[in-house]
């Protein structure tokens, strides 16, 4: 269930909104004049929001990268990757 709390609550309960977001793993929703106005997370949920849409974001592209034909066969790939590392190698020594 969401939490809405007024703008007011940000001032004078801040310790409270805090903790709630914590301890929900929930946004608190903040409104002003009765309209929401900002969302308040905690540091973990934001660090996992911003996660899942990267990793959306590279499924996104893998999948147009599979739409428009732009594959390779496994084999091809692993040999390029074998291929790469030979060559580091070699300049290594």
């Amino acid at each position: 269930m969401e939490t809405i709390r007024p703008s007011s609550d940000l001032r004078n309960k801040y310790p409270v909104i805090s903790s709630l977001t914590r301890e929900t793993k929930e946004p608190v929703f903040i409104t002003v004049n009765g309209r929401e106005d900002t969302v308040i997370m905690g540091h973990a949920q934001y660090r996992k929001m911003k996660a899942e849409l990267e990793l959306l974001k590279m499924l996104a592209e893998a999948q147009a990268d599979v739409d428009n034909e732009r594959t390779a066969p496994i084999e091809d790939t692993f040999s390029d990757i074998r291929e790469t590392l030979f060559e580091a190698k070699a300049y290594e020594v």
